[in-house]
């Protein structure tokens, strides 16, 4: 990874499933980004391509309102290519990383998501620009969340790779300085932007300073 593309503290995650509705995902988006987020992955596990394609247009456009704004689509190569992101954020099930590469060449941006240590290490092989470890925390975010790997686990995964590391999970303000002292570079939130985003995204950039 690049110096320009060095990971901020703060990866706010736009997920569709999780946003009330009384907020899109474009004014969800706005908010944010007015606060200072500068990398933002949009993720929608239930919509169609067409929608998710619309909202992750919409979002590219308020993007480029802003300077260094950073979209990643989560799951899919194509829709990220397609709506001009600037990466895909890949599950264990999705395409390799090295597939996903072939599609998404660099400067595009390839994560992976990883619940274990075997499964980072093997993500630690492969060419991908970060490592996202989780769940940290107990999360309410997924249906079927993975077992908890803690901030030992998290420990222990910064020992495993040197690529970036993102922590996802149940973070919050009360824990996300704990995360980062563990050993991630970033961490990825949903839940805890969802109330006031704006503000509350305010106060996780001043405690990831």
């Amino acid at each position: 990874m690049s110096a320009d593309q060095k990971l901020p503290r703060l990866y706010a995650i736009v997920d569709q499933g999780c946003l009330p509705p009384s907020i899109s995902v474009a004014a969800f988006a706005e908010e944010l980004i007015g606060a200072g987020v500068r990398l933002l992955q949009y993720r929608n596990k239930f919509g169609s391509a067409r929608r998710m394609l619309s909202d992750a247009r919409e979002l590219k456009r308020i993007a480029l309102k802003s300077d260094g704004i950073r979209l990643i689509m989560n799951d899919r190569a194509d829709l990220a290519i397609a709506a001009g992101f600037e990466g895909v954020h890949l599950g264990q099930d999705d395409l390799s990383v090295e597939g996903a590469g072939v599609l998404c060449k660099p400067p595009m941006m390839v994560g992976i998501s990883t619940h274990n240590l075997a499964q980072l290490e093997a993500a630690d092989t492969t060419s991908a620009d970060y490592i996202a470890m989780g769940p940290i925390f107990q999360t309410t975010s997924k249906a079927n969340p993975d077992p908890v790997v803690g901030l030992d686990g998290l420990r222990a995964a910064r020992k495993v790779t040197n690529k970036p590391l993102v922590a996802i999970g149940g973070i919050t303000r009360l824990n996300c300085r704990q995360v980062i002292d563990a050993g991630a570079d970033s961490v990825a939130v949903i839940s805890d932007l969802l109330r006031n985003p704006a503000e509350s995204a305010e106060e996780f950039l001043k405690l990831l300073s």
